[in-house]
């Protein structure tokens, strides 16, 4: 039986990793085998980093709500809860971008659900 030998498979796969690694800095874009493992690393970090960014917005919506409440006189735990007490249901992404944007329409919306 003849032996078979990587060659065309190696290389394409070489080439495939190092495509995938350009942009890296050092040894990391240049050599097959850091350049393995940094995209191993980089697929590792993306799929947790996925869910992370989810909390990042929703703190960072929350903030903001609370910055265009606090001039109003109300803090942003009092004005969820008269939220839900109200059933008024409007997610957090459209009421920072309301607070953040749009201070006036904020306010008016601030002051129904007082």
């Amino acid at each position: 039986m003849a032996r078979s030998k990587k060659a065309v498979h190696a290389l394409k796969n070489r080439r495939s990793i190092l495509k995938a690694a350009k942009g890296y800095r050092f040894r990391r874009s240049k050599t097959e085998r850091a350049a393995n493992e940094a995209l191993a690393h980089a697929g590792a970090y993306a799929f947790a980093h996925r869910r992370d960014k989810k909390n990042d917005f929703r703190k960072l919506w929350n903030v903001r709500i609370n910055a265009g409440l606090r001039p109003l006189g109300l803090s942003y735990s009092r004005f969820i809860g008269l939220a839900k007490k109200k059933n008024i249901a409007i997610d957090r992404k459209s009421l920072a971008h309301l607070a953040n944007k749009q201070p006036e329409t904020f306010a008016r919306l601030v002051n129904a659900i007082k």
